[in-house]
Parts: C-alpha cells; structure tokens; sequence
C-alpha cells in the first residue's frame, strides 16, 4: 500500500500547480537560445505561428506571436527547416506544458528531412522518372479500382464513401500497409507489385492504383517520399494515382505518379464516374433514341399511304382484277362448251343405239362403242388443250400488263409526268401555262412549272430570251 501523505502537506489546485511551475521555470531559466529542426509548422489567421523544435531524441513546442517587438521577421519558416531561436521559456497553463515564446529566428540551413527530399527529387528527374510523355492517362470508367493505404486510417474511409456514393458497381481492393514510420514506403510499395504481380492472376484486373494516406508533418509523410516506393510507382505496369496529405503538401510519390490527387477523397472522385450523370445521359440518349425512331416510322407510314393512294400503282392493280375476271368468265363458258358437246354425243349415241338394234347389235355396238371412247379422248384431250391455252393467253396478258406498267417504262428509261395530284398528263392540250408538273424517272422524281405550250404541227423551237438583254 502507498505511503499516505502527511496530513501537514500543503494541497493544490491543478491550476496552483500550474502557475508554480510557470513561476518556477521563468525565474529559473529564462530567456534561452536553442537550435533545431522545424516540424508540425502551421501559420494562423491572426500571424501567429506554432511549430516543434526537434532533434534525433526530445522536441519542444513552440509559437512565434505575430508583431512580438525585436522579432525578426524576414525569416519564412518551412516544415523541415534547420533553425536557431532565442526566446523565454513559458507554461502554457491552459494544457500544463512548457513552451517556448520565440522572439527571433536565425535560419540555419535548410533542414535534414528537406535536403534529403531535393536530393532525390534532382536525381530522380535526371533519370526521367518524372517525364510527362511516359504517363498513363486514368481510366475513366474504371471496374476495380485498388486502395493502397493503412486499413484503419480516416483516408480510406473517405475514398470508400465516395467512390460508393458516386459509383456503387465499381469494385474496390484494399491493399493494406503502415503509411508512417520505418519502412512503411516499402510497404507501400510491396503493395503496388503485388497488384501489378496478380491483377488478372488471383485478383481481379485492377484498372487504377490510388496510394495514398491523410495529412501529418513531414515526418509523418516520408514514407512517401522514399525511393523504393518512387521506382515501384515508376515501374508499375497499371496507372497511379498518388493522394498524400492535403493540397499544400507534394511529395516525391507525387511527381512520379501517372496522376497527383490533392487530397484521398479528391483522388476517389478522380478515379470514379459519377453515377447519377452517367444515368441522366444515358435517359437522354434513351429519348433521343425514341423521338427518332418514331419520326422515323411516322414519315414511312405516311410515304406508304401516299403511294396506296397514287394513280400510277391504282391502275396495275384494276387491270390485274380485269385480268382475273375474264379468266373467271372463260373458265365458265369453256365448261358450258364442253358440257353441250357432250350432250349431242350422247344424244347421237342414243339415236344409233336406236337404228343399231334393228341390225346386228353386237358388232354394231361393239363398233361405236369404239368410236365413242375415240372421240371421248379427243374430246378431252381438246378440253385440256383449250384450258392449257387460255391459261398461257392469260399468262401472256398478264407479262404484258405488267411490260406496259408505269413501273416496267420508268425501268426501260422513260419517265412519266403527273400532276400535283397524280394524274398522267398524256396530252399537251391537258396543261396549260403556269401549271405545276412532276416527273417520274426510275431513280427518283422532280418537279417542273410550264411556260409556255406548243401543240402539234408548230415547228417553231421556242426561244428564251434573257430578260437582262434589251
């Protein structure tokens, strides 16, 4: 059990803790000079600026008020920046940490992290690894789209929600892999081979790779600005799309990448089309689809009742019925013909029937019985004949109504001039000047207004003067 305290012991308030402490630290301490490396930098909108003062083992946090009397200004402090600052220790009792209140800035130097990062972004860009030429464009409307990225970060959740929002068909792989820390670019880019390794293998073809992870320092974000990951991106067979922190921050990742996204959710609205646009395109074209095929079964109807409704197909079809109604009477009086004749041939049989039994019936009817089968074959073979002829006279008739259609003379090269409303003018007394003409050829029609008209036996060319000529 732990010692109680003596009941003398004095007790305080966190806040009297506190301001003892502040007491304390300023009455001892003071003013300082420090040196390190700067980290966690953001600039206010008031012009205040707070940022950690760092080195390989602790760190400080610091704030460098806007207007501060002596402070030097001119110095534009930046994330990774080597620098050396005098100013007075301080609590900041509202957390119960100790800070420092900066009063001037020396810079130093640009910072480890930052030297590192513009070495190898020079280098990188000898190699050509940034060259515009060799970038691929991003699909646009991918299938499966692959996240590589930590599994429990706040970025994953937002391209997840936008790319479900904007396109729910689109299939969505999570590679998972550490985003911060030693060795995270290896793992990120360990991931990018293993997609590019099995996509189409054990996965699906993969369309589109977004690597990527939230804002932080630029700490935080090195994982993304190692080499490793920089010769994956710049090796990999399918397109990446790089989305690393907010607009303002670029890393090395970045200037490789088919495509940099400033921020994860921009880089799933990159990736994915949007639903609800591509639905109203295609209702659009839909109904566009739909106005036209119903003009165009709304201008054939009416073409095909024009042409049931024209004089130069009425006629074939008459002459057709003519046609068949003669053929019909023929057939008629053919059977009646034959129908006589075989009535006065059984009546003669009858009548030498009669004279035959006075003489010698036997022969005698053995004899015309002969005759009459004779002449019952030639009376069938004559039928036959006659019917077999009136159908090839019809047959020539009809070749030949069809020879003499509108139809067979516009084909032989002739044309035919109607009316406006689809009369045959067979004869120049049929029009007069100023009337409307139109003329069918077999390939199409135009139309034509008479100026003037010459009846036959007037031999004179009629000349047309231009008007413009006195």
């Amino acid at each position: 059990m732990p010692e109680a305290a003596p009941s003398s012991a004095k007790v305080f308030t966190v806040t009297e803790l506190t301001a003892s402490v502040r007491r304390a630290l300023e009455s001892s301490i003071g003013q300082v000079c420090v040196e390190g490396e700067v980290s966690n930098y953001r600039m206010q909108s008031s012009g205040h600026q707070y940022f950690t003062l760092k080195d390989a083992r602790s760190q400080v946090s610091c704030v460098w008020f806007a207007g501060r009397a002596g402070g030097n200004r001119a110095v534009a402090l930046a994330e990774g920046m080597a620098v050396q600052i005098r100013g007075a220790i301080a609590v900041y009792e509202s957390r119960g940490q100790y800070q420092i209140n900066v009063q001037s800035v020396t810079a130093g130097g640009a910072g480890i992290l930052q030297a590192k990062f513009e070495a190898l972004k020079q280098r990188l860009l000898a190699e050509g690894l940034f060259e515009r030429d060799r970038k691929r464009p991003i699909p646009s409307h991918p299938l499966t789209v692959a996240l590589v990225t930590s599994p429990t970060g706040a970025a994953v959740q937002d391209m997840l929600h936008v790319m479900t929002r904007r396109a729910p068909w689109v299939r969505i792989l999570v590679y998972p892999a550490r985003v911060q820390g030693d060795g995270a670019g290896a793992e990120v880019a360990a991931g990018i081979e293993f997609l590019n390794r099995e996509s189409g293998i054990s996965l699906p073809v993969v369309d589109v790779i977004i690597a990527g992870r939230g804002g932080g320092s630029i700490e935080d974000l090195w994982a993304f600005n190692e080499e490793v990951l920089a010769r994956a991106i710049f090796l990999s067979g399918i397109p990446v799309v790089s989305a690393v922190g907010h607009e303002t921050d670029f890393t090395i990742a970045d200037f490789v990448a088919d495509q940099r996204a400033p921020t994860p959710s921009a880089a799933a609205e990159m990736v994915t089309p949007d639903g609800e646009d591509i639905r109203r395109h295609i209702r659009l074209q839909g109904e566009r689809i739909d106005a036209l095929l119903r003009g165009l079964v709304r201008r054939w109807t009416q073409r095909v009742e024009l042409l049931e409704k024209s004089a130069l197909f009425r006629e074939p079809r008459n002459r057709l019925s003519q046609a068949a109604q003669r053929l019909d009477n023929e057939s008629d009086a053919l059977q009646r013909a034959v129908q006589g004749r075989l009535g006065k041939w059984a009546q003669r049989v009858d009548s030498l029937s009669a004279s035959v039994r006075s003489y010698r019936p036997d022969q005698v009817i053995a004899m015309k019985r002969q005759e009459i089968g004779e002449m019952a074959g030639r009376l069938e073979r004559t039928t036959e004949e006659g019917v077999r002829n009136a159908r090839q006279s019809l047959a020539r008739i009809g070749e030949l109504l069809v020879l003499l259609s509108p139809e067979a003379t516009l084909q032989r090269g002739y044309s035919i001039t109607l009316t406006p409303q689809g009369v045959a003018v067979r004869a120049v007394a049929d029009v007069a000047a100023g009337t409307r003409l139109v003329t069918r050829f077999r390939d199409g029609s135009l139309e034509s207004v008479v100026e003037q008209v010459y009846p036959a036996g007037c031999e004179e060319t009629p000349v047309r003067q231009d008007p413009n000529v006195p």
